[in-house]
């Protein structure tokens, strides 16, 4: 299934998306009396077989919306926790950002975790501010993102996704220069609106495994990024696993994997963004997010 969160008109609401039709179900309308609040607490109830509101896809009927009616927020536009994320997962990534050093000690034992602030979540296709008034250096990170669907904690690696309610898009925008000044990530990644995502949520079941999708990012149409979630250092199972050990994942918890070479800081000189560029990020089998970044 393709779930997403969407507004129409000033009403907020979720449901079914059938990107190949153009058409939205509406909660409601999939669900009747049955019918939950929100995206989020579908995905708690996903795992919880008394309470298991799956069921069979519903047949479009003149109660779905069309996708041109409705205005696609990210999926869970307001993440109960900081979002997860994964630096230094791709090793042309390292690479790039590495081109006078010697990268053969390169730490790739441990993943690097660090966190977004849930404040820079916004939608698929929101106007996103440069916040020129502080940083000059901003960066795009194509990145897949994992959507938590059970809580767990200490989570063998083989039985990690189980854990997997879905897939989304995310691009990790990032203040290249205040990532620098403050000599760790939190910041230069915590701008408000530097992290759109969506434009829905894939279930596991759409994906399969192994998770091997093309990924790409072009600016102004130009592509940039294009590489394989195959190529990831530490693979979704692993990432999970580790992350899990002594930490509690909840359901609705949000995972971002890491981005592949190309960001605009690894050219020379550097392609930082600036203010009317477009980026387009696309993942196969989810679809793509396109931001325009605005003083």
């Amino acid at each position: 299934m393709y779930l997403a969160t969407f507004k129409i008109g000033d009403k907020e609401d979720w449901g079914i998306v059938r990107p190949e039709l153009g058409l939205v179900c509406p909660s409601g309308v999939w669900l009747g009396e049955s019918a939950l609040a929100n995206l989020l607490e579908f995905i708690r109830l996903s795992h919880d077989e008394e309470k298991a509101f799956w069921c069979e896809m519903p047949l479009p009927d003149q109660r779905w919306l069309t996708i041109d009616d409705v205005e696609l927020l990210a999926p869970l536009p307001r993440p109960v926790r900081n979002i997860f994320c994964v630096g230094k997962n791709y090793l042309d990534h390292i690479e790039e950002l590495n081109k006078d050093k010697d990268i053969s000690g390169a730490d790739t034992q441990y993943p690097h975790y660090f966190t977004k602030a849930t404040h820079t979540v916004t939608g698929p296709f929101a106007d996103i501010s440069l916040h020129s008034n502080i940083t000059s250096l901003v960066d795009y990170e194509a990145e897949l993102a994992v959507v938590i669907g059970k809580r767990g904690i200490n989570i063998p690696e083989d039985k990690a996704m189980d854990y997997v309610f879905g897939y989304t898009i995310i691009n990790d925008v990032t203040a290249r220069d205040l990532q620098r000044n403050h000599n760790q990530w939190f910041k230069g990644k915590s701008l408000d609106g530097f992290c759109p995502v969506g434009p829905w949520i894939v279930t596991r079941d759409e994906i399969g495994q192994p998770v091997e999708l093309n990924i790409s990012s072009r600016v102004n149409g130009e592509l940039r990024q294009s590489s394989n979630t195959r190529n990831m250092i530490f693979s979704i199972p692993e990432l999970i696993s580790i992350l899990s050990q002594g930490l509690t994942l909840e359901p609705g918890d949000i995972l971002a994997t890491g981005t592949p070479a190309g960001v605009g800081m690894g050219f020379e000189p550097p392609k930082l963004l600036k203010a009317g560029d477009v980026v387009r990020i696309e993942i196969e089998k989810i679809g793509y997010i396109e931001n325009r970044f605005i003083e």
